[in-house]
């Protein structure tokens, strides 16, 4: 699986990233990928390898690389509840000063690099984005409709915005939560603007699970529900992207014996 470290040029300078993409030599769609605010590391990085080798070019930016290159502070192998108060301490800043005119920004750059990449065919993406990131992502295919076709969210403060937000969105989503993020009260509102907004969408508490469940890395990890992730994004991305995934050539058929 060919991996790549990247330099993406934006208005306030260079975004280091890392991609992830077949081998075979051919275009493939692209899937911009955000990552949680603990950033990219290792496991954002199995991530997309992993989905890449469904037949998808994945770009995951360092959203923060204002403040430097990835990892902005020293992360264990294995965040706990017991050192995550103190990191978090150290990414809340960050976090911060991530405002709406940066994330939009910085969205134009990762799109317009991510679509001129030779390994990328011609045509939309998706988004897809964890924890702060699902919020990067809404913010993203808000503000790009003709250019996101998919937009997948999971564990994030997707609703932070507003209902008014949704408006511009053109994609078909799918917004998987965990059941210590959402009540069925807030999830029933959320839908309603949704639906208010006329966005083509899926929506839906993932049982038995805590904020941050598809990182491998956290003690909030749960592999069923991580399957489930991959279970609602993959038929999403190939509903909306798979026309433009190249077609192996046909094997000729063998003569009758």
């Amino acid at each position: 699986m060919p991996t790549r470290t990247l330099q993406i040029p934006t208005t306030d300078g260079q975004a280091d990233a890392f991609a992830a993409f077949p081998d075979h030599g051919e275009r493939h769609p692209g899937v911009l990928m955000y990552a949680d605010g603990f950033g990219v590391r290792p496991a954002l990085r199995e991530m997309a390898r992993e989905l890449a080798g469904h037949g998808y070019y994945v770009l995951v930016p360092n959203v923060f690389y204002r403040q430097g290159p990835a990892p902005l502070i020293a992360l264990p192998e294995y965040i706990g509840e017991e050192v995550r108060p103190a990191l978090m301490a150290q990414l809340m800043p960050l976090i911060e000063a991530h405002t709406v005119e940066r994330v939009l920004s910085d969205a134009d750059a990762y799109l317009r690099f991510l679509t001129t990449q030779p390994e990328v065919c011609a045509g939309p993406v998706a988004v897809t984005g964890y924890c702060i990131g699902g919020l990067l992502a809404m913010r993203t295919a808000a503000a790009h409709p003709g250019a996101v076709a998919a937009l997948a969210a999971f564990h994030g403060p997707v609703g932070a915005d507003g209902p008014d937000a949704f408006a511009e969105i053109t994609a078909q989503v799918h917004l998987g939560h965990a059941e210590t993020d959402v009540t069925p009260e807030a999830l029933g509102e959320l839908n309603q603007a949704l639906d208010a907004a006329g966005v083509d969408y899926t929506s839906e508490i993932y049982p038995g699970t805590v904020h941050g469940f598809t990182m491998c890395d956290t003690d909030a990890f749960s592999p069923s529900a991580r399957q489930r992730h991959w279970d609602r994004l993959l038929p999403l991305l190939d509903l909306t992207l798979g026309g433009l995934k190249p077609v192996p050539p046909r094997l000729p058929e063998l003569p009758e014996s």
